[in-house]
């Protein structure tokens, strides 16, 4: 398992976080995804072996926020 901080422009809400965590959490080899609005981050537990970082950064884009 690995876990990554990723920094998140754009999400301002309940709604926004909801959305964030809703998308990686539906990747393959996604354990765990936690927004955090006031840091502007979403930090994210994955299987390496199953998903890449670059694929959840193109996912959170895909869903309308900037990644950092």
């Amino acid at each position: 398992m690995m876990e990554e901080t990723i920094k998140v422009n754009g999400m301002t809400c309940g709604h926004c976080k909801a959305s964030v965590e809703g998308v990686l959490s539906k990747i393959d080899g996604v354990t765990k995804a936690e927004v955090s609005l006031e840091n502007k981050e979403v930090t994210v537990e994955f299987n390496e072996n199953q998903v890449s970082i670059d694929k959840l950064k193109s996912e959170i884009q895909d869903t309308g926020f900037d990644v950092v």
